[in-house]
């Protein structure tokens, strides 16, 4: 007999779509069950212990959300997964703030739904595991815990001096972006608290923030500091500025997860970006938010081919390319975070409207590339 990979609860109000997320999901080795209101799957689960609950956002009585939300009052572990058929930001986000693994869009893709719920349930285990080590491990290290905290904060100093010392470095090279990594860092932490995410999340994109353009310590002086527009051969140079930035940091074991995030924070949403293409939930969460916050101190930031922008206008273009370049939900627990935690423009903003939004060819182009930085050189 196939060893159960771990047992799905799904909640949906339509009969057809459980029917066919049952289906898919028992072939790929999980154990299913369904319900058809979240007043049934709350006594469902208060009956049984489930690995993950996929459910739908919109449904008659209770909706997904305050399911999550009733589900999280004595589940912290269990991963939910909600699906909506039509775009609900508010939703998305207030989701994301209770804790939800993600959020997928109808028409489900069955492959990326497989994948996720995957993703989902070993990311529960990892969890489960680690806290079961730790208790068992407690008794044994409680002698040592003020010797080994000392060890590790001296540690942790000489650490982040190393990766504040790289960041250095490359900024050293641009007089353009020197604090652009900081800032980049510290918007991304800030968007990362407004959604919650654990501390080791947050310290992660910390460090990917200072070291997310440490690749162009590769890339001529005269190319990043170019006024005009770079040639094919200089634009596909500075595209593999996150490849290198990954082979610099590789021999790095504690920073592979930061790895992850600095390697695709120039992946777009809708999957036009760089340097692999992926797309929507395939980029690494920590990547999506690192995206909006470079993008932001880029477009509020004086480059050598042009001034800096207003805040408000920068925050328009953000939203403009919500659901293209930027996950939507991000762009909007930035904007709402930044209105709760008004912060202070970057020096050099002037009042001035930017470049017009056109491509070389001069068609409109829903895209901030060529706010960002130049015209074919995104941020």
């Amino acid at each position: 007999m196939a060893e159960i990979k771990g047992r799905v609860l799904v909640v949906d109000d339509e009969a057809p779509i459980r029917e066919i997320i049952t289906r898919k999901l028992s072939a790929d080795g999980y154990e299913m069950n369904d319900a058809s209101e979240a007043e049934t799957a709350l006594k469902e689960l208060a009956r049984e212990n489930y690995d993950c609950v996929l459910s739908d956002i919109h449904m008659p009585g209770m909706d997904g959300v305050e399911l999550l939300r009733r589900i999280r009052v004595t589940d912290q572990d269990i991963a939910v997964i909600l699906v909506t058929g039509a775009p609900d930001m508010d939703a998305a986000l207030e989701a994301m703030r209770l804790g939800a693994y993600d959020h997928l869009s109808k028409p489900l893709n069955l492959s990326e739904l497989s994948l996720t719920v995957d993703r989902a349930i070993e990311k529960k285990r990892l969890v489960e595991q680690n806290r079961a080590y730790q208790r068992d491990l407690e008794s044994m290290v409680q002698e040592r815990t003020q010797q080994l905290a000392e060890a590790n904060d001296e540690l942790k100093r000489l650490f982040m001096s190393s990766i504040k010392a790289l960041a250095q470095a490359l900024e050293a090279k641009d007089e353009y972006t020197q604090g652009h990594s900081a800032r980049v860092a510290e918007i991304g932490v800030s968007i990362a608290q407004y959604l919650s995410l654990p501390d080791r999340e947050i310290q992660n994109l910390w460090v990917a923030g200072l070291l997310h353009d440490i690749g162009k310590i590769g890339i001529r002086e005269n190319v990043l500091n170019k006024p005009g527009k770079l040639d094919e051969a200089e634009w596909e140079s500075v595209q593999q500025h996150p490849v290198v930035a990954a082979r610099i940091l590789g021999p790095i074991e504690e920073l592979s997860d930061v790895i992850e995030i600095v390697m695709h924070h120039h992946e777009h949403f809708d999957g036009s970006g760089y340097p692999e293409g992926i797309r929507g939930s395939d980029i690494p969460l920590g990547a999506r938010i690192l995206t909006v916050a470079d993008a932001y101190d880029a477009l509020t930031s004086k480059r050598p081919y042009r001034d800096a922008l207003p805040s408000e206008e920068a925050i328009s273009i953000l939203e403009d390319a919500a659901g293209t370049q930027f996950d939507p939900v991000i762009v909007r627990a930035f904007v709402t975070s930044l209105h709760a935690s008004p912060r202070t423009e970057p020096a050099g903003t002037v009042g001035v409207s930017g470049p017009s939004m056109h491509d070389a060819k001069g068609a409109d182009m829903p895209s901030i590339a060529t706010l960002c930085n130049r015209r074919n050189n995104p941020s």
